[in-house]
């Protein structure tokens, strides 16, 4: 199998460029995005507990579909385009926001991170890896 990169973008720094959903039903709720959406899919491929899906519904902008995990409500969490993953993610947690995940590099040229922001939203940076 191919490993997974990611060019990363400039220009789109603020932008939700990535969405997550986490579903009880993952082939479902993809099945009806592409349907009734017209979202195009990649092949999935396995995370956690079970695949994941990644869309596209422009070129600036898609997201994954996973399924949830165990005592995981079903729903969405934007991810923003940042220029320093590790430098929002700082910025971020001096404002007020609390730690959820720490960065991350993903896969070649992705690194991401997740805040809960002051009133409990979940909010996501990804940019690119300096590895």
């Amino acid at each position: 199998m191919t490993e997974r990169s990611h060019e990363f973008t400039d220009g789109l720094y603020g932008w939700i460029t990535h969405t997550d959903l986490a579903s009880n039903d993952a082939t479902a709720t993809r099945n009806w995005c592409a349907d009734v959406l017209g979202w195009t899919f990649q092949p999935p491929f396995p995370v956690g507990e079970g695949d994941y899906h990644l869309f596209a519904y422009s070129d600036a902008g898609g997201g994954g579909i996973r399924q949830v995990r165990p005592d995981e409500p079903t729903g969405g969490t934007p991810t923003v385009h940042v220029r320093d993953t590790r430098a929002a993610y700082e910025h971020a947690l001096h404002a007020g926001a609390e730690p959820v995940n720490p960065p991350t590099k993903i896969m070649d040229g992705v690194c991401t991170a997740l805040v809960r922001a002051p009133g409990g939203v979940l909010i996501g940076f990804s940019g690119p890896t300096t590895e």
